[in-house]
């Protein structure tokens, strides 16, 4: 089951970050049609925020499609989106991490090394 994590200096509203962490989830596999979500209630007792947050994000989940609400058994995934097979790609970003941290790259230099390459192709966000 997946454990929401919120960061309240993100400048990300809430509800987006539950929907960002879910997508994220389930893109690399670790959540898979079927699976349950937490709760309302159980992610207002790990993260204290608000139970309307949650139903929100569950609620534009489901608007994409990615989610299901059972009333009165909870909210299990419906699908996941689709990709491409990444896990050549996947291996090979795993060996270039591990070179960057041998030549003593700190994370936060690594980080940066990524976003910098990713906002050139993909665009700023």
């Amino acid at each position: 089951m997946i454990e929401f994590r919120i960061d309240p200096r993100s400048g990300v509203a809430t509800y987006q970050q539950l929907v960002n962490q879910t997508r994220h989830a389930l893109r690399l596999g670790l959540l898979r049609p079927g699976d349950q979500l937490p709760t309302a209630k159980e992610v207002v007792a790990a993260t204290a925020i608000n139970p309307n947050t949650v139903l929100k994000a569950y609620r534009e989940l489901e608007r994409e499609g990615l989610v299901e609400a059972r009333r009165g058994v909870g909210t299990f995934v419906s699908s996941a989106p689709p990709q491409p097979d990444a896990a050549e790609i996947g291996a090979e970003l795993a060996d270039w991490v591990r070179r960057a941290k041998a030549q003593g790259l700190d994370r936060e230099y690594v980080e940066a090394l990524v976003t910098a390459r990713l906002d050139e192709h993909y665009g700023g966000k």
